[in-house]
């Protein structure tokens, strides 16, 4: 298993679509590898962590919990999708728990880490950014359209599901 981020990977990911060779390499150099068996939590709903999580092999299933307190499967990640921006970004607790479904490697990007890649390559760190607002905005946009799916169904059944 290997301990060094792979280019290849981190250039076909979500973060990685606009970056050159060697924008990938060197963010590659500045990743962490995790490796996880199935089951196993990379992180839990509150964690104070803020690190980046691309996911380079396996699956991933995001579980946040309910207005009861019930943990729910939200999602199900794929390859070169990731997880973490919110907290990434704004610095803030983790709004989600993330666990292995079968054995997974996941790339990590501490904050502290993507500010050293800005000093050294200000256009590759632009470039990252970009593709995280690309995602955010997909998410929000997918959650948005779930809402008014939900809507549209209570409304046009006068609420009897």
């Amino acid at each position: 298993m290997s301990e060094v981020a792979d280019y290849k990977l981190v250039r076909n990911s979500a973060v990685g679509t606009e970056l050159t060779e060697e924008m990938a390499r060197l963010l590659a150099a500045k990743m962490g590898v995790r490796h996880l068996k199935d089951g196993e939590y990379l992180v839990k709903e509150g964690d104070a962590d803020q690190t980046l999580f691309v996911l380079a092999t396996g699956k991933l299933t995001v579980i946040s919990k309910n207005s009861e307190g019930v943990e729910q499967m939200v999602y199900t990640m794929k390859e070169g999708e990731c997880a973490g921006t919110r907290a990434f970004v704004e610095q803030l607790p983790r709004r989600a728990t993330l666990r292995a479904v079968g054995d997974a490697t996941v790339y990590t990007l501490t904050p502290e880490d993507f500010e050293s890649l800005l000093v050294i390559h200000p256009r590759a760190a632009f470039k990252v950014m970009r593709a995280l607002f690309r995602v955010t905005h997909a998410n929000l946009s997918r959650m948005n359209q779930e809402t008014e799916q939900l809507t549209n169904y209570i409304t046009k059944t006068q609420g009897r599901y």
